[in-house]
């Protein structure tokens, strides 16, 4: 599977014949193609997954580098497949949704479509590899893979507006600093685990759950490595990058960023940080639950003070994964169900809030929530529609996918760990239930402003299309997943269950 992502980036370095038009053309179809068959094979993969055994499956394992013990082993299971097929899935549908809709550089600095299509082919590439990569080099490769096409997609394709040039490169130069920071601290952290197992096998040392690990070498390896995981996913305070980022970055960017690599991180700190360093998870875990807690009221009221519809929504990504990290901070099976649940859901939702701030910027030329003046309703009453029906999904409605990841975790810090401070995470519950409350203000406020109320004077003239065809085709999937699993949440648990409780040691 990885294979053919890769190729397809590098078919991209072959010059396209013909004119301009033709060139953007061929790239579009290339790119449709080649994700096309990616996802065909991630769904393959989970129609051949043995859903009734614990381990991972559908695997490869073949010597590397013999000299340092690293081999390519890679393999998917209960906590990985989903997380792979919603990254294919949501690379195809950016495909799809560039079939109309290409992100256009804004003057002479930006490259051509096919270099775009070939840098969202080499991004998909490092984030199926982080997902199924089962050595812990190899898993740092693939996890840095990432940053160098989602700079060049900010860089050279984001921004808008005057002066959009120097802000897309300043949000993409924040973006590769941090994450560079954060990698540095989690490439020390997996040098630690490493060095002191004698082994590079994530499975060997999953299995372990830190046998030849002392407590302290547990304590300094999970916090490097939530240092890096955290950056990441992002927690607060290292999160500033995030909205500069999401900002800048065009539709098909935003959507990748929200729905696939902030996953990444959080995936790090259930893959990897909690079953390697367990000693050391439960020194950190109240602070991780601090921080968790912060970020979702601080998300929250963050949203509540943003003007531009882009920028707020990436800060309700802060507020939505501080509940993924609660969960994770609760180190029992469901507050980590309750974090991959919330992965996913935020994927979905995220995603098709991002390809809706997209389309409104395209109708409307901005996305400055004063400025659009409500009315949408009247002028667009479908993407308003569908608007509506993301905002409430996001803020966690039951019966959609928002609901289960945030009310688990909140159900997970209840019941923490025996080894953790219940007070502590008791207080942990209370505050993210507020938290969970400003979500739903800060998403009515935002429906208040955009879809309902009379329509804006400079707007009562104005003829806006509804929702086209490639946009239907490309969030329709999304809508159905958002609904399939919030109305039958037993479907992604039953799958994550039992690779959570074996990387927990069977509890």
């Amino acid at each position: 599977m990885l294979a053919v992502p890769f190729i397809g980036a590098l078919g991209m370095l072959v010059p396209l014949p013909g004119s301009p038009r033709r060139v953007t053309r061929l790239a579009r179809l290339y790119g449709l193609a080649v994700s096309g068959v990616t996802l065909v094979l991630a769904v393959a993969a989970a129609a051949a997954f043995d859903y009734g055994r614990r381990g991972a499956q559908l695997g490869v394992n073949v010597p590397w580098a013999k000299s340092i013990g690293l081999r390519f082993h890679l393999g998917v299971d209960g906590i990985s497949l989903p997380l792979v097929v919603l990254t294919a899935a949501l690379t195809f549908l950016c495909m799809v949704y560039t079939a109309r809709a290409l992100p256009v550089p804004a003057g002479s600095r930006g490259g051509s479509p096919q270099a775009l299509i070939g840098l969202v082919l080499l991004l998909e590439v490092g984030m199926l590899g982080t997902f199924v990569a089962l050595d812990l080099l190899l898993f740092f490769v693939f996890f840095e893979v990432v940053l160098i096409p989602m700079y060049f997609v900010i860089a050279d394709w984001g921004g808008s507006g005057k002066d959009a040039a120097p802000r897309a490169r300043a949000a993409a130069n924040k973006f590769i600093l941090y994450t560079l920071l954060g990698s540095g601290f989690l490439l020390v952290g997996i040098l630690i685990v490493a060095v002191n197992a004698r082994t590079l096998d994530m499975t060997a040392l999953t299995a372990r759950h830190g046998a030849g690990l002392s407590h302290g070498l547990q304590v300094a390896a999970f916090g490097l490595l939530a240092l890096g995981f955290a950056v990441k996913t992002p927690m607060w305070p290292l999160h500033t990058w995030l909205p500069d980022a999401h900002t800048e970055a065009p539709t098909i960017g935003s959507v990748l960023l929200a729905g696939v690599l902030l996953k990444m991180g959080t995936y790090g700190f259930v893959r990897i940080a909690v079953p390697m360093a367990p000693e050391g998870a439960k020194v950190w875990a109240p602070w991780l639950g601090l921080l968790a807690v912060i970020g979702i009221v601080y998300g929250a009221l963050a949203c509540l003070a943003q003007r531009e519809l882009k920028r707020m929504i990436a800060y309700s990504s802060i507020g939505h994964m501080g509940f993924v990290l609660l969960g994770i901070a609760t180190l029992t099976p469901v507050g980590l169900n309750a974090a991959l649940f919330g992965n996913i859901a935020h994927g979905l939702i995220t995603g098709l809030l991002f390809f809706l701030a997209g389309a409104i910027k395209e109708r409307y030329g901005t996305g400055d929530l004063d400025a659009l003046g409500g009315g949408m309703l009247a002028k667009a009453p479908y993407l308003a529609s569908i608007l509506t029906f993301a905002a409430v999904a996001s803020m966690g409605l039951p019966g959609l996918a928002g609901f289960w990841g945030e009310m688990l975790a909140l159900l997970g810090a209840y019941e923490p760990h025996s080894g953790l401070p219940r007070p502590t995470f008791i207080t942990f519950m209370a505050v993210g239930g507020l938290g969970a409350v400003l979500t739903a203000a800060y998403f009515l406020r935002l429906l208040s402003r955009v879809t309902h109320g009379p329509v804006a004077e400079r707007w009562r003239t104005a003829r806006f299309a509804d929702v086209r065809s490639h946009e239907l085709l490309a969030w329709t999937p999304l809508i159905t997943a958002t609904l399939f699993i919030g109305l039958w949440p037993k479907t992604l648990l039953a799958l994550t269950d039992g690779a959570v409780r074996l990387l927990l040691g069977g509890r």
